[in-house]
């Protein structure tokens, strides 16, 4: 636990972490080859204190740091304060939550670690999900309805980039993640560990009441909005699984699409 240090400047090197969040593919890079992450929000700095993030620095408002002095007093990194103006200066955009925490970014582990765990028996196994805000309410959805862990192939988007932590609440750092090879490889692997996979798609012959009958371990997986699952992962799936709809609505948003899946694999 330190003082609050007083910066006077948006410019302060010591405020790097921070500087231009609203640049996504600059701070992406900055961000993975820095090895950090960035959490915005009052909610999400909470959460990153309670959870023991590994926090390197917290920047905020006045208002906010007396708001929350609590818990920003437990943070054993500079939490530096500076007018809001400033922030607003130093981050590019209007930061209307008035604060942000930077933490040492956790490790995906591959895959094989996750699958061989008897404990897991529920996965969203991910493919192309390259939507901050979509990838984001999935990890939240999964935290809440108790996923046992969200697998992600190559080309899913950053789990542990600002957008996405904060439209997870946070709960993206609480979750066990893995790391999925593309398809037909990651097929390959989620049968040999037993699991049967599920392919969630508007076209699925089976229907999501009568899906998860039976099946000890699932993974459900889940394509990009729009394309869905590539050809080569539902060609490999066992069961094709479709959310029964009315009113001639042809598909669901996949973020909502996934809390519906899993709730229902769940409750099996």
């Amino acid at each position: 636990m330190s003082a609050p240090v007083h910066v006077e400047r948006a410019d302060d090197e010591r405020l790097s972490d921070f500087a231009g969040l609203r640049y996504p593919e600059r701070r992406m890079h900055l961000e993975v080859s820095g090895g950090f992450y960035v959490g915005e929000g009052t909610l999400v700095v909470e959460r990153m204190i309670s959870l023991g993030a590994p926090i390197r620095a917290v920047a905020t408002t006045p208002a906010v740091h007396e708001r929350h002095r609590d818990a920003l007093d437990r943070v054993d990194a500079p939490v530096y304060v500076l007018e809001r103006a400033m922030l607003n200066e130093l981050v590019g955009f209007d930061l209307h939550r008035g604060i942000v925490a930077s933490a040492t970014r956790p490790m995906i582990p591959d895959v094989t670690e996750v699958l061989a765990d008897p404990q897991v028996r529920t996965v969203l196994a991910l493919e192309g999900l390259n939507d901050f805000e979509n990838l984001g309410s999935i990890m939240r959805s999964a935290a809440a309805l108790g996923a046992d862990a969200v697998l992600l192939c190559p080309q899913c988007a950053d789990p542990f980039y600002r957008r996405c932590v904060r439209v997870s609440m946070g709960h993206v750092l609480a979750l066990r993640l893995g790391r999925l090879p593309a398809w037909p490889e990651a097929a390959t692997m989620l049968h040999a560990a037993g699991f049967v996979s599920c392919a969630l798609t508007p076209n699925g012959t089976t229907e999501l009441t009568a899906a998860f009958d039976g099946i000890e371990r699932i993974a459900l997986l889940l394509g990009a909005e729009g394309p869905g699952l590539s050809v080569p992962a539902l060609e490999t799936a066992d069961r094709r699984v479709a959310i029964e709809m009315a009113n001639d609505v042809d598909s669901l948003n996949v973020a909502v699409a996934a809390a519906i899946a899993l709730h229902a694999a769940i409750a099996r």
